[in-house]
């Protein structure tokens, strides 16, 4: 079967962006996905825009873009799957390509968070789980993922040093990528002495809301030969499953089912293993998520994600270097962006265009994508003929 082939990114600054409203923030990275590719945006056959639109004030977002981005009347849409809309959004303008609808698509991961009190978001973010059963009585992110950290601990002997070792390598990554939202190294022990948010997670084991916008443009594979050339990075398997709302409904809190049946879907589909990747942008929106998607994936067994991290197994110069830009932990998370964000740091990868961050040789790179609480999973797998 045809291929689909990423033929250029942009990506905006991370952070605080009160300098610009989410459409600004999407054209931002459309233009330089344009220039990337050196593209007539007449070529643009549709857009496919991944938001979660209650962060917005503008009710229907993927419209006001649209028409910021002068594409009307051509088609676009708002692909939803709470902090992996970004991925959904790409699995989206894949599935129009593969399916011959359109050539070439423009997708665009944004959002606004910082328009929202803390409070706000605590509760919207809250709700990410069943409102039935579960949000009623007060649950909040950082409390849902407190509940896989304990797990982990009892069940591996996973430490919060351990913990507080995520944190520090992608903050020393983070401080050497100049679009992340907090570009500055810590220590374990300021990680460890930061203040209790959901025992026994601390601050420094959160990531941070965050505004920013991401785009990547993909393309059919003979339109992808003739616009891309040579820097083309394909999109050569797609993998995403889903799982119960309601964590009460679970089996194993100590890791994401999710994520392993989408990494076996995508690992089938690229007819690669686990060990053929030579990096991963994972998705630590929590230390503990960061360490759970090492197993997961098959990076190393399960139960050994904690020393995985001890014995700099996920560093530069690792087994499976992980989240080289910062991760969402010290990059940020604006969480429509983000799926597209971890995708362009894989093209800019396979590519080579990472300097200091690079990894030597890569071929295949792989994007793991948490919607919620596990609820959605979203994996692919990059490669650079």
């Amino acid at each position: 079967m045809s291929r689909v082939g990423i033929i250029g990114i942009g990506h905006t600054r991370f952070g605080r962006r009160g300098d610009a409203t989410v459409q600004e923030l999407a054209f931002e990275a459309y233009r330089e996905a344009l220039v990337d590719a050196d593209l007539d945006p007449a070529l643009i056959e549709a857009t496919v825009i991944g938001a979660v639109p209650e962060y917005h004030k503008q009710r229907s977002v993927a419209g006001v873009i649209q028409e910021y981005l002068s594409l009307t009347p051509r088609p676009t849409w708002l692909t939803e799957a709470a902090c992996a809309s970004g991925s959904a959004a790409i699995r989206s303008g894949w599935l129009a390509i593969k399916a011959g609808v359109h050539d070439v698509v423009a997708v665009i991961g944004c959002q606004k968070m910082t328009e929202l009190e803390t409070a706000e978001i605590l509760a919207l973010m809250g709700r990410v789980g069943d409102v039935q059963w579960e949000s009623v009585f007060g649950t909040t992110f950082p409390g849902y993922y407190a509940m896989f950290t304990r797990c982990h601990m009892h069940e591996f002997g996973t430490t919060e040093e351990q913990l507080a070792q995520v944190a520090v390598k992608n903050h020393h990554y983070g401080a050497r990528n100049a679009k992340a939202m907090f570009q500055k190294e810590i220590t374990a022990a300021k990680a460890l002495d930061s203040d209790s948010v959901a025992a026994p997670l601390k601050v420094y084991d959160c990531c941070a809301n965050a505004d920013g916008a991401a785009c990547v443009i993909l393309a059919g594979e003979a339109a992808a030969r003739r616009l891309g050339g040579a820097r083309t990075v394909w999109l050569d398997g797609m993998g995403c499953a889903s799982d119960s709302m309601s964590v009460l409904r679970r089996g194993d809190l100590t890791g994401l089912p999710a994520a392993r049946e989408a990494a076996a879907q995508a690992y089938r589909m690229a007819g690669v293993e686990a060990a053929d990747v030579k990096v991963a942008e994972v998705h630590d929106c929590f230390t503990i998520a960061e360490i759970m998607a090492y197993e997961d994936l098959g990076f190393c067994d399960r139960g050994e994600g904690g020393a995985f991290i001890a014995d700099q197994q996920s560093y530069l110069a690792g087994t499976t270097p992980v989240n080289l830009d910062g991760g969402l932990k010290a990059k940020g998370h604006p969480i429509g962006a983000t799926g597209v964000s971890m995708t362009c740091e894989m093209v800019s990868q396979l590519r080579g265009d990472c300097g200091e961050r690079q990894v030597l040789g890569a071929d295949i790179a792989l994007t793991h994508n948490v919607g919620g609480i596990g609820q959605y999973c979203f994996v692919h797998v990059l490669r650079r003929d």
